[in-house]
């Protein structure tokens, strides 16, 4: 089900749970809300719609990629950018992103998953993850 966006800095600024089995329908909600703001957004995590839990969704190369409990192992080959967030208003806001990440999270179905992404989307799953962290750019 499609949830309404929080704008709200002070609850984006909350740490999120661990992300349980009974999370699963919040991870769909996640994904159909994103689906209807692909035009403008290639990432969200739960937090943006008033759920703290550890969930991101996000574009990985033209399908939707779900992450439960995410977290970076490693990071290499910093750089600075600029990010817009659906959740804040105003423009871009500088940022300092790394161009390669190791991730661990569990799938939907609880297995654990570790791998490295790179590029758009290393920079995506950062920015999700730093939503999970109450980390605002």
């Amino acid at each position: 089900m499609v949830k309404e966006l929080v704008h709200d800095p002070i609850l984006l600024a909350m740490k999120s749970e661990t992300a349980a089995k009974d999370d699963l329908q919040k991870a769909q909600d996640l994904a159909d809300t994103l689906s209807a703001h692909k035009d403008s957004c290639v990432g969200m995590a739960a937090n943006m719609i008033g759920v703290r839990k550890r969930i991101i969704v996000f574009d990985n190369g033209g399908e939707y990629m779900t992450m439960l409990n995410p977290e970076i192992l490693k990071r290499s080959e910093p750089y600075e950018t600029e990010e817009g967030c659906l959740s804040l208003l105003g423009g871009p806001r500088k940022c300092k992103r790394y161009k390669s990440v190791k991730v661990k999270w569990q799938t939907v179905d609880f297995q654990t998953r570790i791998k490295t992404f790179t590029g758009f989307t290393a920079q995506i799953i950062q920015h999700e993850i730093d939503h999970c962290d109450g980390v605002l750019i």
